[in-house]
């Protein structure tokens, strides 16, 4: 290679000088360039209000709204009579199950003389009484329902408790008292009076950051982090213990395996008497787990499968449909303008409407179910599939046509081994694709009434308590979506002959 010297450079811009002169754009076009990429940086910023949303955005909510996920709570009650006594009590889906004693409650306990008040008259309107919570630590009987032969007050001397202390992770404890109760986070603690004539609750100085009291005298909200949070008020304290994992996930509370170690399990199961006897332990374990009420398991995996079929079935569908519609859109294949034209215009039609769009509509038309789903599958990726086909068709090389019809083949002979070779390895790939991007989609329109496993994942978003199923669910999600796109992935570089 030549090299030119410095004079031979400078008499050849002195005679070509338009060659080497820049232009403004040549000249300027990065710092262009730059400008209007801050402009807009900056006009984004300012048009969705990203600071503000920054600084306003609550970040402690947002952890234990994702600590929810991968934990259970327990959440125990503490109520606060008249006369000073302090019950306790699980609600009945608590996953503590029944008979509950956790080593992190401890109470105390003495004898009180307590005076049970008059029953309301015969003539009043009786309330509804809610379903009995499971109790602990308190001796008290419980009471029969009154009429008007009962209703003079009764005194009884009895065991109570009279104070309880809750530990709530390594570093924060909630004090109960009658009249009192003591808040404790790390080295920060704050005292609250009970004021249960007033119905008040009143710090004694000022609030650390992590207890929220939004009017004097009203209801106290305090965060311990991971460890969870509290809702107090004058003569109830709501407790919200969090602790790692899934609770119950194996055996429900239910179940005769409840609380029982896997050694133990496996021991009742290979030699164990029987605890049922009308079925194995085995049959019955396998029962218990299949039909957990607390996670569903085989309801979860028939939807996940149902979320599957309607993925294949509409992907299916929509492939043998958008197949012999694409030689009607290829110019090259069919040689009418008008055919070309309305049959791309129907695949615009049925593309430019978003899937979930179609699967709102079909259910409305057909009901909630798979058949919606399949339906906003089919008629969206017809419409996707088509375009790409006929867009395939329309790039193919036509010397193997000619060839064909050299040697006097029919029409459909020209397509079948001059066309057919070309494409069908792109048309299977694409259609694997979209089968795997399906599978995906399957899951958000089954949100919106499609069924599947996007329907029940809705279900249980929507109680804002079961974040743990629906982490649950999106794991078994993603699972799936990680075999079928490694599966689609290896078929497809067979197809088009890649070497992996």
């Amino acid at each position: 290679m030549t090299h030119l010297s410095l004079e031979d450079q400078n008499r050849i811009a002195e005679q070509h000088p338009e060659i080497f002169r820049r232009n403004l754009w040549q000249r300027y076009r990065l710092l262009v360039i730059l400008t209007v990429v801050c402009l807009y940086i900056a006009f984004s910023w300012w048009l969705f209000a990203i600071g503000t949303v920054l600084t306003k955005a609550n970040w402690s909510i947002a952890g234990n709204y994702l600590a929810d996920w991968v934990s259970y709570e327990y959440r125990p009650e503490f109520n606060i009579a008249p006369d000073g006594a302090i019950s306790v009590s699980f609600s009945r889906f608590d996953p503590i199950g029944p008979n509950p004693k956790p080593d992190w409650i401890v109470a105390r306990k003495e004898m009180m003389t307590r005076t049970i008040g008059a029953a309301v008259p015969a003539e009043a309107p009786a309330t509804p009484t809610p379903a009995p919570a499971f109790n602990f630590m308190s001796n008290a009987p419980k009471q029969a329902a009154t009429t008007e032969t009962d209703s003079k007050p009764q005194t009884k001397r009895e065991e109570v408790i009279t104070e309880a202390f809750v530990k709530l992770g390594r570093q924060a404890t909630i004090d109960i008292y009658p009249d009192r109760l003591i808040l404790r986070r790390g080295s920060e603690n704050v005292t609250f009076a009970l004021n249960r004539k007033l119905d008040q609750v009143n710090a004694e100085g000022p609030l650390p950051k992590w207890v929220d009291q939004r009017e004097r005298g009203g209801r106290v909200m305090a965060w311990f982090g991971f460890a969870g949070w509290a809702e107090i008020s004058s003569d109830r304290v709501r407790v919200h213990n969090r602790f790692f994992g899934w609770a119950n996930f194996i055996f429900d509370t239910d179940s005769a395996f409840f609380g029982k170690s896997a050694g133990e399990v496996l021991h009742l199961i290979a030699s164990g008497p029987r605890l049922d006897p009308h079925q194995s332990n085995l049959a019955l374990a396998w029962h218990d787990f299949l039909y957990n009420p607390s996670w569903q398991h085989l309801d979860v995996w028939i939807k996940l499968m149902q979320t599957l079929v309607m993925a294949f079935v509409g992907t299916v569908f929509a492939t043998l449909l958008s197949f012999p519609l694409s030689f009607l859109a290829a110019r090259n294949i069919t040689r009418n303008g008008f055919i070309n034209q309305v049959t791309k215009r129907f695949f615009d039609f049925q593309r430019s409407v978003d899937m979930l769009i179609w699967a709102l509509f079909f259910t409305r038309a057909f009901g909630p179910g798979p058949l919606a789903g399949i339906s906003a599958i089919f008629f969206t990726d017809t419409g996707t599939l088509g375009k790409l086909y006929s867009e395939a068709l329309e790039n193919i090389d036509d010397k193997q046509r000619e060839g064909m019809k050299s040697v006097g083949a029919p029409p459909i002979a020209v397509q079948r081994f001059g066309v057919l070779p070309q494409v069908l390895p792109l048309f299977a790939s694409q259609a694997l694709y979209f089968w795997e991007s399906n599978t995906r989609s399957a899951t958000i329109i089954g949100a919106v009434g499609a069924g599947g496993i996007g329907l029940k994942l809705w279900e249980a978003m929507r109680t804002n308590q079961n974040w743990e199923n629906v982490c649950y669910m999106v794991l078994l999600i993603l699972l799936v979506v990680f075999l079928f796109d490694n599966i689609s992935n290896m078929l497809r570089s067979r197809l088009i002959g890649a070497q992996r």
